[in-house]
């Protein structure tokens, strides 16, 4: 089959479509025939050497895919030969044909498009595990999400509006803030103008946001904490600005807030089976009701990895950007 192989670490021009052996099924997995993947801000960190697959995982980046099973091992009962699916995966997603964990794969929602299912599985399970399951985001609640206009953030925005949440986001223009309230964002905030504390006390009656999801790390930390209601939680999920800051902690007890962190990639399988399996029964029914949309910016052929990884890194995109075999 062809992947897209990281040749030598580096900038985007690293990544060559080459040809390479078909991956092996275990008993518990499945054999994915990809009709599309999605480029993670991940893929990019790994390309340049800083974030290796899992031990045992594909060599080839991609941590997301749709397409048709074409094969299953001896223990899957629940997939069969021609399914429509889509997955959450360790890696290879950038290639013709991936093996996956049974507990990882999806179906492709009623309503939604082989090609775009790809825009799902890693943005679903980031966000319902580290929002939903591990903060507890609940109805009534308000919920600031940085980077908005990503991937992750525009899908966190759609869900949390489905739950009954007042949401408040950050973003670098205009044009992706307008985006975002077309999403149905309540605060937009232009990081590059404006005081992300100062308006979301504002807008909170001085009392701060319940939950926040962060992708920039360092430089937001004590900020994020300044920005937070008592018993408010901050999640991290990257480091988009540097993994060191310094930090006056009396809020943390003044306020019982919580700060956690999580990536997706190195947990277990049977942790991602059990988060899929929520995901399925707590996403799946907003996306099948119209609710939660995939919004992708661009699709992009295999050959061209290279071109969506330096969309990615230019972070002009709003959404998903897809690679199609």
């Amino acid at each position: 089959m062809k992947a897209v192989v990281i040749t030598s670490f580096g900038g985007p021009e690293v990544l060559q479509l080459q040809e390479v052996e078909n991956p092996k099924i275990g008993d518990d997995e499945v054999l994915i025939e990809i009709e599309a993947t999605a480029v993670n801000r991940a893929d990019t960190i790994q390309r340049r050497g800083s974030h290796p697959p899992p031990k045992g995982a594909s060599p080839y980046p991609g941590l997301e895919c749709s397409g048709i099973v074409e094969a299953v091992g001896n223990n899957v009962s629940r997939w069969k030969i021609g399914d429509q699916v889509c997955a959450l995966l360790s890696g290879g997603g950038y290639a013709e044909k991936v093996a996956v964990p049974a507990g990882q794969v999806l179906p492709v929602p009623p309503g939604i498009s082989l090609k775009d299912a790809a825009a799902f599985p890693e943005v679903a399970c980031t966000v319902w595990s580290t929002v939903f399951m591990m903060s507890r985001l609940s109805a009534g609640e308000t919920f600031l999400i940085h980077g908005a206009s990503s991937g992750i953030g525009t899908f966190a925005i759609q869900i949390a509006k489905h739950q009954g949440v007042r949401v408040f986001v950050t973003a670098g223009s205009e044009e992706k803030l307008a985006f975002c309230k077309d999403l149905g964002a309540d605060v937009c905030i232009n990081y590059k103008t404006e005081d992300f504390v100062a308006r979301v006390k504002e807008e909170t009656g001085g009392k701060g946001v319940d939950v926040i999801l962060d992708n920039v790390g360092g430089p937001y930390f004590q900020r994020n904490l300044d920005s937070l209601n008592v018993d408010g939680r901050l999640f991290i999920i990257g480091f988009m600005g540097g993994v060191v800051t310094e930090v006056n902690l009396t809020g943390l007890l003044a306020r019982r807030l919580t700060v956690q962190a999580a990536g997706s990639r190195n947990r277990s399988p049977e942790n991602k089976a059990v988060i899929v399996s929520e995901v399925e029964k707590n996403v799946w029914p907003a996306i099948t009701a119209g609710k939660v949309k995939p919004i992708v910016y661009k699709s992009f052929p295999l050959a061209e990895a290279a071109e969506a990884h330096q969309l990615m890194e230019s972070s002009k995109h709003i959404g998903k950007i897809l690679l199609v075999p």
